[in-house]
């Protein structure tokens, strides 16, 4: 296979267009959205990634990376779109099926098609083999059909596309086997080979694993206040065992993965995904018991001015998608409480920009209370003396990511979320 349409160009279907491009193929990256494909065929990113600019240059430059708006005839078709969830907690699978849709007309015979987009169990075989079917073609006779999820780590995306295991599932051998020879091309991590069912499970089971054990930290963290005692402390000393790991508590789970998948376990199997749910009630539950911390730690102050540092989903990066931190500004302002936010690394999300400042200062000068939701390397090495032209030094820390004792010593009043 020579020619690749890629569909999506987000956070994971740029990155791996350009993977294949600069490995030897022709990759045509599709998106809808024409302002990020203008952006793109000028080398200007969308997205904030290490070295992927350079990357993305190189693959123009080549010419093996054309970015338009339409598909081609092509050896292999990928679909990279996102899967959001619904408000009520249901995937919103109309990108899938509108990628799946535009590639009917450019299907076939011995094309490949792969679905990468995180998608709940069955996916490939009960939504996207039967419209890729409605071109008269055959799925695993007259084309080939696979699912092959990325598993990458936002920052470190470029190292992993190509380090990580990858594991594809076909709905035949054939296809399985074909999705190999392509992935092949760049991967040099193990390439695992199953059914499209099982590689979409193991996706899911991926992300539930991560967030079923940060909602028993945070079910820690909750027990360790009422309790009176240190969170923190009582983690870093079960630790100690060789056979634990316990996560670390916050104000909620973020990400368009973590976030979102175990939702689409709990839709497949409801009865069955008891604890799965459970969890990602604790994990949402978060955000508001965050603004009940900052409703605490402002008692007594005649309208509290609340500086919130973060925005983004995590550390050191740009990506906002399902963050707690932007839930719990938000139910802060719904509360009728003056909040400021500051983020050196997002952009300003349309809903908080008339919150936004631009520099650290700005947010905390005549503030009550500073909140840091977002554990950035800008903010972890804050001094107490940044915190001077605060009207009180007040501090609520979500993320035990500041020297309480040093920052109380210095006069600061600190809450750790946690912490009694």
């Amino acid at each position: 296979m020579k020619k690749i349409c890629m569909l999506g160009m987000g956070y994971i279907g740029l990155p791996t267009a350009i993977m294949f491009a600069t490995h030897g193929l022709q990759v045509i990256g599709v998106d809808i959205n024409q302002h990020i494909v203008e952006a793109l065929k000028a080398g200007k990113l969308h997205i904030k990634e290490p070295g992927l600019g350079d990357v993305l240059s190189k693959a123009i430059a080549s010419g093996n990376l054309i970015i338009q708006t339409a598909l081609e005839l092509s050896d292999a078709f990928i679909i990279a779109v996102p899967t959001p969830i619904n408000p009520d907690k249901t995937a919103d699978m109309r990108a899938v099926i509108s990628a799946t849709e535009a590639i009917v007309p450019h299907l076939r015979p011995g094309n490949l098609v792969v679905l990468e987009s995180t998608s709940p169990p069955l996916t490939t075989a009960s939504l996207v083999k039967p419209i890729l079917e409605r071109s008269g073609l055959k799925a695993g006779q007259d084309f080939l059909l696979a699912y092959s999820p990325e598993r990458v780590l936002p920052g470190q995306i470029l190292k992993e596309l190509v380090e990580n295991a990858r594991v594809i599932g076909g709905i035949n051998a054939t296809s399985a086997q074909a999705g190999r020879e392509l992935y092949a091309s760049f991967v040099k991590g193990e390439i695992v080979l199953t059914d499209a069912t099982t590689a979409e499970m193991v996706k899911l089971m991926e992300n539930t694993f991560r967030d079923v054990n940060i909602a028993l930290a945070n079910e820690f963290a909750l027990i360790a206040e009422k309790l009176g005692i240190n969170v923190w402390e009582a983690i870093e000393t079960a630790n100690r065992h060789p056979r634990v790991k316990i996560l670390r508590p916050g104000p909620g789970v973020g990400g368009h993965c973590i976030a979102v998948d175990p939702w689409f376990l709990v839709e497949a199997a409801p009865e069955q995904a008891r604890l799965i749910h459970q969890a990602r009630l604790v994990n949402d539950g978060m955000p508001a018991y965050t603004v009940e911390k900052v409703k605490q730690a402002i008692v007594g102050v005649d309208k509290p001015i609340i500086a919130c540092l973060g925005v983004t989903y995590k550390a050191n990066v740009d990506d906002i998608r399902e963050s707690p931190a932007i839930e719990v500004i938000e139910k802060l302002l719904h509360a009728g409480l003056t909040v400021r936010v500051f983020d050196p690394h997002a952009k300003t999300p349309q809903a908080l920009s008339a919150y936004w400042t631009t520099s650290l200062e700005a947010a905390i000068t005549g503030a009550d209370l500073l909140v840091v939701l977002v554990d950035h390397d800008e903010f972890t090495q804050l001094a107490p003396e940044a915190l001077a032209s605060m009207r009180q030094r007040r501090v609520l820390d979500t993320r035990n990511c500041l020297q309480a004792s040093a920052w109380r010593q210095a006069g600061c009043e600190v809450t750790l979320l946690g912490a009694a």
